[in-house]
């Protein structure tokens, strides 16, 4: 009861679909509005016809005058002998005929020449241009015309002529050389045009009126004939029975088959049917389609993770850790708690406003509806953008001093800027006297190395190796996920011989290069040797075995335990390789649990028992390269990973030299006191859009992109598959909305 009522409030003013009855009534209203409409243009287009011809008589009766002028000078010319009389006929000369009308005004030139040709010279042509546009009565484009008259003699050249006009598609009308007649013919013309607007405006009229009521129900219609049609589609793919009866099969989340049972039962009552609908669950071997069940929270994230690949069925679904990892990872990138802090708010504007935008999705463009789509992403990315900012200490490239600064002499009062300290804990104490006084920041990074000359090289190694240990906890969790997926799979096989060598071999190399991070952190001080974590890291494969030195060692054996981890590293790639399709190989019923997948029905909707056939040759190449993918992306993701320290240093640079370069012109150019302020306001109207377009827009485009990356390649091919299909159930909402093609 309570699903058929949220169902009723979601489609509530939204017309149902219309039983067979109301089918028919509406097929008859449509065709009857049909012949209406083909009725009502036609006769507008006749009556547009003849208002045009109209117009362009008036302009022919306008233009005469003109013309007609013309030809008494032809006319007097004749009489001076330019022209032959006719002496057979008394001396009297022959009067000159004419035609007028209009035609297109580019087929001007080709009508000179062809009339010059057909008459071989004997007819003349005069023209004038119309400065009323004019269109064309089926399309409603205008047409750029002229007047014309043409002048000959003889019956055959006037029948030349008015074929020569027909071809052209030049209109001829009737035109009285006495000027008492032209003008008593303009006058009955305008006196029509006046007619003709008068039934032009009853016509539009009547038009407006019959398509408003059709305005008025056309988005019902639509959608009535869009389920029809939906609902039809759907019932072509049922199969009829022995008994008459219909059925088909589809795919149902189990947690909704009371409500689809409940959903055909009220939809076998509302249609008067006294066969009952029954919902049956069937056993088969096809593989499912993936449904994921999202809220506007996670509808981003799950979107991005389909891009990828949609999830096996009943594969381990990334989304639901991208959720907080793809921010966070975000947010290493992009640490600044100002620039975190704008983000954040231009995300929660787009989540509070949600209800606003929604009724104008349709209008936006592509870029537009995939940023308020994703508006949770962005307020998340820009609260873990302000989360990192607090623990590097950056806010617009300055610092904040909460705590008071550990180092000595103390910056809890404001310190030139010019002045810079070289930070050096190697001794500290309670005295002045001494750098550090060997109780850190409370959290995150110490103001006063904004100020500290070596402040470059102490934030690239605290970036750099932070870089490595976040990557190494995400790699390790996307192996520690596919044990997971064998497990659920049953493939105690792949749990033995592909996740426990992965584990083992990307601990013995990722994992101790964390640990030496670590063990570097807490136990070497700045009395002793500083050995380098990436030489002792090269020497476990270079210098196998060989001691490393007082000044290389950071604790005691250090050669033993990294070549017992380089031998076990090793040991796992033909663990990897090969112990598979060996036990494949010996063992045939563990190759066809491996393999075995899950089998599509055949064409008469029977089930097939027959599985792909893989020989031992294409497991052997299988696995290999999936060992050589894995061996070498646990460095090379590893190295990967170090993109999160390149954003981040270069977003932190770009955004100081922003601000030096900028907001610091008015306190470097020796003002006074009004003067900076004054040149302060100018400043800040630079540096606020640059910021925005710069370091938010720009850079929070390229830290996307890479959190994309690493989690994409870095992250989900240690368990990811992504070969599934979607689960598309049968919606009226996404047939309405586009989402499903025709």
């Amino acid at each position: 009861k309570q699903w058929y009522q949220r169902r009723v409030a979601i489609t509530a003013g939204i017309p149902g679909a219309p039983n067979q009855k109301d089918l028919i009534d509406l097929e008859a209203t449509l065709e009857q509005l049909e012949v209406e409409t083909r009725q009502i243009n036609g006769n507008q287009e006749a009556l547009l016809r003849n208002f045009y011809e109209l117009k362009e008589l008036k302009h022919v009766l306008n233009s005469a005058g003109a013309f007609f002028q013309e030809g008494a000078a032809i006319e007097r010319e004749q009489q001076a002998g330019i022209l032959k009389y006719d002496e057979e006929l008394g001396g009297t000369a022959r009067h000159l005929s004419f035609l007028c009308g209009v035609i297109n005004r580019a087929k001007i030139p080709v009508f000179e020449r062809v009339l010059w040709r057909a008459s071989r010279g004997k007819a003349l042509l005069r023209h004038m241009e119309i400065t009323e546009p004019l269109k064309d009565p089926a399309t409603e484009e205008e047409i750029p015309k002229s007047t014309f008259i043409v002048y000959f003699q003889g019956e055959q050249l006037k029948i030349r002529v008015k074929k020569i006009c027909e071809g052209l598609g030049a209109t001829t009308y009737p035109c009285k050389e006495a000027y008492s007649e032209r003008k008593q013919t303009e006058m009955e013309v305008d006196k029509r045009i006046t007619e003709l607007i008068d039934i032009l405006k009853e016509t539009h009229n009547h038009r407006y009126r019959m398509l408003d009521t059709v305005v008025q129900n056309i988005n019902s219609w639509i959608i009535q004939v869009k389920k029809v049609k939906a609902i039809y589609y759907t019932m072509n793919k049922f199969k009829k029975t022995d008994t008459g009866l219909l059925m088909a099969e589809g795919w149902v989340p189990m947690s909704q088959l009371n409500d689809v049972d409940i959903a055909l039962k009220r939809g076998t009552t509302s249609a008067g049917s006294a066969t009952q609908a029954i919902l049956n669950t069937v056993t088969t071997r096809r593989t499912p389609p993936t449904y994921h069940k999202s809220n506007k929270l996670t509808k981003g994230f799950q979107a991005m993770i389909d891009a990828y690949g949609v999830a096996t069925y009943q594969e381990i679904n990334p989304a639901i850790f991208t959720i907080i990892t793809f921010p966070f990872l975000f947010g290493v990138m992009f640490g600044d708690l100002g620039h975190g802090f704008i983000m954040f708010l231009a995300g929660l504007y787009l989540v509070l406003k949600e209800s606003t935008f929604i009724k104008k999705l349709k209008s936006f463009d592509e870029i537009s509806a995939m940023m308020f789509h994703g508006r949770y992403i962005i307020m998340l990315n820009g609260l873990f953008a302000m989360y990192a900012g607090l623990l590097y200490n950056d806010i617009f490239a300055k610092s904040l001093n909460i705590f008071g600064s550990s180092w000595y002499p103390d910056i809890s009062e404001p310190i030139n800027k010019g002045i810079q300290y070289g930070l050096d804990p190697k001794e500290y104490g309670p005295l002045p006297s001494h750098n550090f006084s060997g109780h850190p920041y409370p959290f995150g990074i110490d103001p006063v190395w904004n100020l500290a000359e070596n402040k470059l090289t102490f934030i690239n190694s605290y970036k750099m190796k932070l870089a490595v240990i976040l990557g190494l906890i995400q790699m390790t969790f996307g192996v520690v996920i596919s044990y997971f997926n064998y497990r659920f799979k049953g493939s105690t096989l792949d749990v033995y011989c592909t996740f426990i060598p992965q584990m083992i071999f990307l601990q013995c190399i990722v994992g101790y290069l964390a640990f030496m991070i670590f063990f570097k952190w807490f136990t070497v001080n700045t009395h002793t040797a500083q050995p380098s974590i990436l030489l002792c890291l090269i020497s476990m494969f270079l210098k196998f075995g060989a001691p490393l030195g007082e000044d290389n060692e950071l604790y005691a054996n250090q050669h033993i335990v990294q070549s017992a981890l380089a031998v076990m590293a090793l040991i796992c790639v033909p663990w990897m390789m090969l112990a598979k399709p060996f036990i494949e190989r010996m063992y045939p019923r563990v190759r066809q649990a491996s393999y075995t997948q899950f089998d599509n029905e055949s064409e008469d909707g029977g089930e097939s028992d027959d599985h792909e056939e893989h020989s031992m040759t294409d497991i052997m190449v299988h696995q290999a390269i999936e060992t050589i993918e894995f061996t070498l992306g646990c460095i090379s993701n590893t190295a990967s990973y170090l993109r999160l320290w390149a954003l981040s240093l270069a977003h932190a640079e770009l955004s100081e030299v922003l601000w030096d370069m900028v907001m610091r012109m008015p306190f470097s150019m020796g003002l006074p006191v009004p003067g900076k302020a004054v040149m302060t306001i100018f400043v800040f109207a630079i540096w606020a859009p640059l910021t925005v377009v710069i370091l938010i827009v720009m850079e929070g485009l390229s830290a996307f992109l890479h959190a994309l990356r690493l989690h994409w390649v870095e992250f989900q091919n240690k368990f990811y598959k992504g070969e599934g299909v979607a689960f598309l159930p049968f919606s009226f909402e996404r047939i309405l909305n586009g989402d499903v093609d025709d």
